[in-house]
């Protein structure tokens, strides 16, 4: 008995010591994520900087847009309809780049996804810095949203098949950091142009958007291919070159690259040679990675399939839902409503809304691969709810109080934005890409993230377009009440539908929703041997 005692405490060691970052993938992941700085000014580059030129908020103003919108408004003599409109359509816009980037990384490849994302963007930013009237310049944010939907998709996507196991967390969230720091880069872009002349001051905005893209475009051509997309057309040999200078360990790369390759379809015992992209043409051509993909995802899922889908659209939904784009884009009027009215107070504070967020996003950066996917996005969601019903009572009785007597009151709406916002900024505004990027099966992964995207997008658009004519309706307290509920419902969600991917490999992390019939299939051939249907569809092909 004393025996087996001490056999037990005898095996209870340390745990291993996690790897040092892999300093390759690490250089990948920020190349990639670099993109995102194009979503961060593309989108709110030019949206926070009111009391630059004495905007006032009232009822006429319902699109509350402030930088170069308003120097717009001046110059062209649109009006506050055409600013509302291209202020939030970019969302819109973003939607059909996000779908188009899931057929353009299966494709091209992830790579050059990244460089058409660049090139897009830098299109539509000199077509809206140069446009002479509105028509052009709806034209160039089209242009310009079609850009930032290809980043927002890829950048997660390419850098969760490069990154190994052990920081895949970490380097998956660096999007969404490069995404506020885009943010801040507008902030500013305002203020340092906003006293040029009138003429000047919103095309030297977006001008300098165009700046970005050109680096970007030369520097992701010196990254490698992710090696799942190589293996996919039968590069064997790229892709084992890629997995050894991204992966910890040879044995890890050889590893990953076994789990890649029988996710393909490529059975063990295969020689890498012309016989492997032979059997990678014959499944392509019964549309595995092409026309089936669609099948599968939307038409007839299997109830892995399903499950995936729900995670992570519910995931999406819930991200946005929960009304974060509205606090960025229109804090000052809620900054307003507090008791700010100074125009230099409120330019302060509508920065600290986002030097906030992105203070906070290293937090969780750091934490993913150490805690875990879901203590973060429950503690962030719980967070969240709570800050949003505290922000929205605090309004709610700042308006049955005289405006002398709500400075305390202000001051915990105030508390209750930026606590809101740093909750999200350290879970569900990172950790949802992260795991959406991670739990999709790799014959499907580009275009289910395309559609997570996509209906992020929607959400975004829908809510930021919304939330001034909500707030007249039911008041900004009632929008925020309705804000605490979704995040609330989100919470419940992500309790019982999410399960934990931290440690696992992509291919392992499929596994948690379940089996289907090709998983089924994959394990008769490793328990009896390479099945003969690759050969009879190599003889097919040949």
């Amino acid at each position: 008995m004393s025996t087996s005692g001490t056999d037990a405490v005898a095996v209870a060691v340390a745990p291993a010591k996690r790897p040092p970052i892999n300093k390759y993938a690490c250089a990948c992941a920020l190349l990639a994520s670099m993109n995102s700085v194009l979503l961060g000014y593309g989108r709110f580059g030019c949206v926070h900087c009111s009391s630059l030129v004495g905007h006032r908020y009232d009822r006429a103003d319902i699109s509350v847009m402030s930088g170069a919108q308003l120097f717009m408004k001046e110059d062209l003599k649109i009006t506050d309809t055409q600013i509302e409109i291209l202020a939030g359509v970019i969302n819109i816009y973003s939607l059909f780049g996000s779908l188009a980037a899931g057929l353009t990384s299966d494709w091209l490849g992830r790579r050059y996804t990244m460089v058409l994302a660049a090139a897009i963007f830098f299109t539509g930013a000199l077509l809206m810095g140069l446009a002479p009237d509105y028509g052009l310049l709806m034209v160039g944010r089209f242009v310009a949203g079609i850009g930032v939907g290809f980043a927002l998709m890829i950048a997660p996507v390419y850098t969760a098949e490069v990154a190994p196991t052990s920081a895949r967390g970490f380097l998956t969230s660096f999007p969404e950091v490069f995404n506020n720091f885009g943010i801040l880069l507008g902030y500013v872009s305002n203020f340092a142009f906003a006293r040029l002349p009138v003429h000047l001051s919103w095309r030297a905005m977006f001008l300098v958007g165009a700046v970005p893209p050109v680096f970007l475009g030369v520097a992701v051509l010196a990254m490698p291919e992710s090696p799942r997309w190589l293996v996919m057309r039968g590069r064997i040999d790229d892709a084992r070159r890629v997995l050894q200078k991204t992966s910890d360990s040879p044995a890890e790369a050889e590893e990953r690259l076994l789990d890649i390759k029988k996710v393909v379809g490529i059975p063990e015992g295969v020689s890498d040679a012309d016989d492997v992209s032979a059997i990678v043409r014959a499944n392509n051509k019964q549309g595995s990675l092409h026309d089936g993909v669609w099948k599968e995802l939307l038409i007839n899922p299997s109830r892995p399939v399903r499950r995936m889908l729900m995670a992570g659209l519910g995931l999406m939904f819930i991200q946005q839902a929960t009304g974060v784009d509205c606090v960025v884009m229109y804090s000052p009027r809620v900054f307003e409503r507090a008791g700010i009215k100074s125009k230099t107070n409120s330019l302060g504070a509508s920065m600290a809304v986002g030097a906030c967020k992105t203070f906070f996003i290293p937090i969780s950066t750091l934490l993913l691969d150490r805690i875990g996917r879901r203590p973060l996005l429950l503690a962030s969601g719980g967070g969240m709810a709570i800050f949003l019903f505290t922000l929205a009572t605090s309004l709610h009785m700042m308006d049955r109080r005289p405006e002398g007597e709500a400075a305390a009151l202000g001051a915990v709406s105030i508390a209750a934005m930026l606590s809101f916002v740093a909750s999200f900024a350290s879970g569900l505004g990172p950790v949802a890409w992260v795991y959406c990027s991670e739990i999709y099966p790799l014959r499907l992964r580009a275009q289910a993230a395309a559609i997570g995207t996509g209906l992020n997008r929607i959400m975004s658009g829908a809510t930021t377009m919304s939330f001034l004519s909500l707030s007249n309706t039911i008041t900004i307290a009632g929008s925020f009440y309705l804000y605490a509920c979704i995040a609330a419902a989100g919470w419940v969600f992500m309790y019982f539908f999410l399960p934990e991917t931290m440690g696992k490999s992509l291919e392992d992390t499929v596994k948690l929703f379940g089996k289907d019939a090709d998983d089924e299939d994959v394990g008769d051939s490793r328990r009896h041997g390479p099945s003969q249907k690759p050969s009879t569809e190599l003889s097919a092909q040949q």
